[in-house]
């Protein structure tokens, strides 16, 4: 999988995601749809989706008992899509279930959907970690921690922030996929992120993919928007 720049659809139902993708016309891009618009529209949305030539993460960040979470992702694995994730707070056990579930889901001859796990939100801070999470590490250490466990458990990348994706790089190995969220141009409303990074500085740290989504999706004008912060991920433009 590629390193690719990946839209998140941050819309309430397909409606306002087809009103969103019309100006951009044939090119296939690369879409997050998380739970605000899966609740909504179900799996629906997806084929609509994939139907139009996209690829697709579904970001639903599972977290629940290995059983339950195994037998989520072997449902998942026949809905078409290209990336998943669970928590890492969930246990090496049940990061396994869910690889065993997508493996048993996906059709011969058919390559089952990456799985990364999410180590901590980029709306997440040390306050936050230490005050009311009780998780006395740093930050930074957490994320190396729950990385290192993914990457035992057999999973193909992580969620992490920027800042994290140096280090993880030393420890992982630059295979391991790095999904980096929290994407912003330097002039861009941080909203309720506090671990965020510009698409120059992403691939400047070795990102594998970045998550963009109100920066894009806000804008007044979403294709210039999308083209400006792809050249900065690609190294177009600075």
């Amino acid at each position: 999988m590629q390193r690719s720049l990946i839209i998140a659809l941050d819309f309430q139902n397909l409606e306002e995601v087809k009103k969103f993708l019309a100006p951009f016309g044939n090119e296939q891009l690369f879409v997050k749809v998380g739970m605000e618009l899966f609740y909504k529209e179900g799996p629906q949305i997806l084929h609509y989706l994939k139907n139009a030539g996209h690829q697709i993460f579904l970001d639903l960040k599972l977290h629940d008992i290995p059983n339950t979470v195994n037998k989520a992702m072997k449902s998942i694995a026949t809905l078409g899509v290209d990336l998943v994730n669970v928590h890492a707070a969930g246990g090496k056990a049940m990061m396994e279930a869910a690889l065993e579930g997508l493996d048993a889901g996906t059709s011969p001859g058919l390559e089952r959907p990456k799985l990364i796990a999410v180590t901590q939100l980029t709306s997440t801070s040390d306050t936050i970690l230490k005050q009311e999470l009780l998780i006395e590490t740093s930050l930074s250490e957490t994320v190396i921690s729950y990385a290192s466990l993914g990457q035992d458990a057999g999973l193909d990348g992580v969620v992490c922030s920027v800042k994290e994706v140096p280090i993880l790089r030393k420890v992982l190995g630059d295979s391991f996929l790095t999904v980096t969220p929290g994407i912003r141009l330097k002039e861009d409303s941080k909203d309720d992120q506090t671990r965020i990074a510009t698409p120059t500085e992403a691939r400047i740290a070795g990102s594998s993919m970045i998550v963009v989504g109100r920066s894009i999706t806000g804008s007044l004008n979403p294709i210039e928007k999308y083209k400006v912060i792809k050249g900065q991920w690609e190294g177009v433009t600075v």
